[in-house]
Parts: C-alpha cells; structure tokens; sequence
C-alpha cells in the first residue's frame, strides 16, 4: 500500500468524516433545496425530469469529491484546503444557478459546474500523485469527468429547446457511464468512512425535507389541519430515516469491510454511488410532495405532486430493494409490496383531500417499520449487538 507522504497518512486508511468534508456538504444542503425550488416553479412532468438531470450532475459532483476525500487526506494541506473552498464557492453559484439551469442561468451553471469538476480531477491527480494505482485510475475517469460538464456548458449556448436536453442527457451517459468503461482497478476505499459519508448526504437529503415542511407550514395559518400536516409529515421523513439507519446502514458496512481489492471498489461504486443517487431522488421527490400538500390541505393533490409525493417513496424504497440486491443478492419483499402499494395510491391521491393522502402516505411508512421491526426482531438485535468485524 502506498503512502502519500505529504498528505501525512497512508492511502485508505480508517479515518472519521472530517470538518472540512462536512463544511464542504453545507453547500451541497443548499443545491438540494435549491432542485426542489426548480420543480416547484416548473411544476409539470418535464420539469421532473428537469430536476432529475440537475440533481443527478450535482450528485455527480458531490459523489467524486467524495472519492477524493475517501483516498487520501487533503484536511492536513493548506492549498489542498484553500482548493476545496474554492471548490465550495463554485457549487453555491451551481445551486444559485440551479432553478433556471435550463433556463436565463444555463451558461452561468455551466460555467460554474465546468469549475467544480476540474478542480475536483486537478486536485485528485496532485493528491495522488504518490500512489501510481490511483493516479491511473484518476486518468482513466478523467476525460469523462471533463467533457461531461464541457456538454452542459455548451447546452446552454443553444436555443431553448430539444438539444439543450440532448446534451444534458449525453453529459449524464457520459458521467454516469465513464466508471463503467474504466474498471475499478485501482481505487481504494475506506470502508468506513465511505459508508459514513454517505449516511451523512441521506441525513442531509432528509433534514431537507423537513426544512421544506417547515417553510411552507411557517407560510400558514397554524391551524388544527396544518399542525397534523407538519406532524405526519414528521413521521414520514422518520420513517424514511428509521429505514436506513436502523439496519441497512449498518449491514452495508460491514458487507463492504469484507470485501477488498476491486470488488470494494465496484460495490462502493454500485451502492453508493449509484445507487444513492435514488434514494436522495426519491427524499427530494418527498420534500416536493410535502411542500405542495402544505400549501393547500383542503384540495386533492394534481397528479405531478402526488406523484411525487407518493412516488417519491416508492422511489425511495425500489433504491433499497436494489441496494439490497446489489450487496446481500437477496430481495426485499415487504419494501417493494410497500413501493407498489404507494404507487396503486396515486390515483387516491388526486381524488382525496391533502391532508388525507398524507396520513395514507404516513400510514404505510408506518406499518412498514413496525413489520420489519417486529418479523426480524431477532436478526435486527444480532446485527446491532455484534462487533462489525462478524459479517452475514
């Protein structure tokens, strides 16, 4: 294993989440609010999609500062540190861009994501430079990680229209598709810190719906049906938290410290990286969801918002089904009865009141941890009672 003497600590070594990682987050907190503002103003099945392909590059962004900081220690190195505020800078103008990404700002987002992910390749390369594994791998992604941002920039440099989401969509293949082609040889992963770091964006992604509850319910009158409205909407976004923080966190990572060599690099990849990406989807998909339910309790919701809203869930939980997949090959039944039962309940929701397809929304996330919590008490205790060292 090789060390990168300068950064005084050797290459995937167990380290903590450090400050500056979650100093670095904070802006990443306010792009996501940010997503959700898109979808709110662009409230139509395009502007889903929209907010999709917006959420996945920043993700993307996010994701790579991510592997850097999880291969080598950049918190000890002044210009390492001032390069990561740098950085920060240049993703708070991507989230101010953000709502009109395909819109009035689509250069000045381009521009500033062009910015993010050259520093983020520049800084891995210099960081690594000692270690000739993960200087290859960096190289092998790096002309995916330039071009990618090179095509949404230049989408904003046409008409309005068709082509602008041609290229976003190939920046996303490309972005997407890059690890794909170039293999995992060569990477090195801190189990760790890697699962740690994840849990930390899914608390993120949550704590954001609840601020979206929050705003919107501030912005009424606190009546009876608001308060329950805020109070079951609570209960949701601590169901959605009970769902991965109880269990799956947990067997995750002791799966991923069995592994070593490629196949943690490919599993790190897969479930996290990918894979997490649609759990955050279906969380900010949630917030949507909420916001509009708040805003009007008394009205059934319009089939964008309920579907977002139950949905979101659906999505939500189908990203655990395949998490699961991906790490235990065993499936998830009760979450995906779970899924498709929110799905069936859209048509529900766009015939009852507000505040009703909450409660239906509540009502399932509900039952769902209470079965789980009930049906595997004895494997649930064992997992959390164990050293992590004892892997199933």
């Amino acid at each position: 294993m090789s060390e990168a003497h300068d950064h005084g600590r050797v290459m995937a070594a167990r380290h903590a989440v450090t400050p500056l990682e979650l100093f670095f987050d904070l802006v990443f907190v306010f792009a996501l609010t940010q997503v959700t503002t898109l979808m709110a103003d662009d409230l139509a099945w395009l502007g889903l999609l929209r907010g999709f392909a917006v959420l996945a590059a920043i993700w993307w962004a996010w994701a790579g500062y991510a592997w850097l900081t999880n291969t080598v220690n950049i918190d000890d190195d002044l210009l390492s540190r001032l390069v990561m505020m740098v950085a920060m800078a240049a993703m708070l103008v991507v989230g101010l861009a953000a709502p009109a990404a395909f819109g009035d700002y689509s250069i000045l987002f381009g521009v500033a994501y062009l910015v993010v992910r050259l520093l983020h390749v520049t800084l891995y390369a210099v960081v690594s430079r000692h270690d000739a594994d993960v200087l290859g791998a960096v190289r092998r992604l790096a002309t995916g990680i330039v071009i990618a941002p090179l095509l949404i920039l230049g989408a904003g440099f046409l008409p309005a229209g068709p082509a602008r989401g041609v290229l976003w969509a190939l920046a996303l293949l490309v972005d997407f598709g890059s690890p794909l082609v170039a293999g995992t040889t060569g990477w090195k992963v801190d189990a760790g810190h890697f699962t740690e770091r994840h849990g930390l964006v899914i608390i993120i992604a949550l704590g954001e719906s609840v601020v979206a509850v929050g705003v919107t319910a501030a912005g009424e009158p606190l009546t009876a049906g608001v308060v329950a409205a805020a109070t079951l909407s609570v209960a949701i976004v601590a169901s959605m938290w009970w769902l991965y923080f109880d269990v799956v966190a947990l067997a995750a990572e002791r799966k991923l410290h069995s592994l070593t060599g490629r196949d943690l690099a490919a599993m790190a990849r897969d479930s996290y990286s990918y894979l997490h990406l649609f759990m955050v989807w279906g969380i900010v998909l949630v917030a949507l969801g909420l916001k509009e339910s708040l805003s009007d309790l008394t009205e059934p919701l319009s089939a964008v918002p309920a579907v977002a809203l139950l949905g979101g869930l659906a999505v939500y939980l189908l990203a655990h089904v395949a998490f699961r997949l991906r790490n235990m090959r065993t499936l998830n039944r009760q979450r995906l009865v779970a899924a498709v039962v929110l799905v069936l309940l859209i048509p529900v929701a766009v015939r009852v009141e507000s505040l009703a397809t909450i409660g239906i929304a509540t009502a399932v996330m509900v039952v769902l941890v209470v079965y789980e919590v009930i049906r595997f008490r004895e494997g649930r205790h064992y997992l959390r009672h164990h050293s992590a060292g004892e892997t199933h």
